[in-house]
């Protein structure tokens, strides 16, 4: 019975609400919006029309001459709706004041329509805005005042005596009686008037605002480079900061085992854990540099190629205690001929080749190392023992490595193949030197 009667008393309150509530009142000055909006084409139909010999007078939006002076004035706000701020300002009106595409799972476009199909939903949506909203703020000042004063009217004397005076006249006590009733009423049918007007401008919006197919794709273009920029920073991240930890650490073991020994190869593996970490200062450095995108990449040192730092990297690897034997054949013209691109994601694929040898293998290993240009095609071989056999198998949380280097291949439209062969680790990668078509 508690349950019952407490649905009867909330009933007319959630009636209350849905009328003269939060969202109906934000709603209700989005309809206000757009009535103000709709003024300066209102006056630019009601001088086509008085040019036209058609007389407008008496209370705006009231008389079918104001009607016409803004059904002729449309047109020109669907001309100027084309224009591109016109939808990011209908979109942020819309989520402001009609609670709708703002985490409710509605969806409406950002940034201005770019195809002529969400230029001309954008056109209609201005124009129902603006035409809706006009008759509905000449409803809201010629009813407002007056409901009002029917509803004052008992109450106030001086009301009687003017233009209402008629109506307390020939209705006498009756008058006083039910003018409230009127007044109230009449309120509540705008009220209910404007929320419907303006629950069908929020069921529009998604339909006439919301994103294009041109649209989707461009933010599924946006995305997908936005992706691609991570993936990159992942990768030089991982080669660059990986490599240097490997060798660094490698390189510190095998100065600590022959301190006291071999002073010459100590002060040899400091020089090379010293030149690692710089060079990999400068390389974290420019990385984080396009993650903030601060226009200082101009600053920072070039990313690292064949030509320019294949050499150091050699010589870094060996200090660590790694025995590399190489097999360079850069072609007649030397790796400063390869493609830019190529030199520098070669230079990380056989980074992250040796820091696989040493990371799996340890120090000492041996690598055969072998990049060949031929053929139009850079070719990379790299191969290295495997103590155990345990090795062969990947380890846990490994593996970024080698979808790192098949990624850098892939983008270039080469190829990658590596696994164990027998007891030796095999990676061979073929870069073109031409981009494919």
């Amino acid at each position: 019975m508690t349950r019952i009667v407490s649905r009867a008393l909330s009933a007319p309150a959630r009636g209350l609400s849905a009328l003269y509530g939060r969202r109906a009142l934000r709603r209700w000055t989005h309809l206000v919006l757009g009535g103000a909006l709709s003024m300066p084409y209102y006056l630019v139909g009601s001088v086509v029309l008085v040019s036209l010999g058609t007389e407008i007078g008496g209370p705006a939006f009231l008389g079918p001459p104001h009607v016409l002076a803004l059904m002729a004035g449309l047109p020109l706000a669907a001309v100027t709706a084309l224009f591109p701020p016109t939808r990011p300002l209908s979109v942020t009106a819309v989520r402001a004041l009609c609670g709708i595409g703002d985490g409710d799972g509605t969806e409406l476009a950002d940034g201005p329509a770019r195809s002529r199909a969400a230029r001309g939903r954008t056109a209609v949506w201005f124009t129902l805005h603006l035409g809706v909203g006009a008759v509905t703020s000449g409803m809201t000042l010629a009813v407002v005042p007056f409901a009002s004063a029917v509803l004052l009217l008992p109450l106030v004397p001086g009301l009687r005596t003017g233009p209402l005076g008629e109506l307390y006249r020939d209705g006498g006590a009756w008058a006083l009686v039910l003018s409230p009733l009127a007044g109230a009423a009449m309120l509540l049918l705008l009220a209910g008037c404007v929320a419907l007007a303006g629950a069908l401008l929020a069921r529009a919006a998604p339909a006439l605002l919301g994103p294009a197919p041109a649209d989707r794709l461009a933010e599924a273009e946006r995305r997908a480079a936005d992706l691609a920029v991570r993936g990159r920073l992942a990768r030089e991240l991982h080669d660059s900061v990986g490599h240097a930890l490997s060798a660094v650490t490698l390189q510190a073991v095998a100065a600590r085992k022959v301190l006291d020994t071999d002073p010459g190869f100590v002060r040899e593996a400091l020089a090379a854990i010293e030149e690692t970490t710089r060079r990999t200062v400068g390389e974290l450095d420019a990385v984080l540099g396009v993650l903030r995108d601060t226009g200082e990449r101009g600053t920072t040192s070039p990313p690292p190629t064949l030509e320019t730092d294949l050499d150091g990297l050699l010589r870094r690897t060996r200090a660590g205690g790694a025995l590399i034997d190489t097999t360079l054949d850069p072609g007649p013209h030397g790796f400063g001929a390869l493609p830019p691109q190529v030199s520098r994601e070669a230079y990380r694929i056989v980074q992250e080749a040796l820091s696989n040898a040493l990371r799996h293998a340890g120090a000492g290993v041996r690598v055969d190392l072998t990049v060949t240009v031929a053929d139009g095609n850079l070719d990379i071989t790299a191969r290295n023992p495997l103590p155990r056999p345990a090795d062969t198998a990947p380890r846990p949380g490994g593996g970024h490595g080698l979808r790192g280097i098949a990624d850098r291949a892939r983008l270039l439209g080469g190829r990658t193949e590596s696994g164990a062969r027998e007891d030796r680790w095999l990676l061979r990668v073929r870069l073109p030197l031409r981009a494919p078509r």
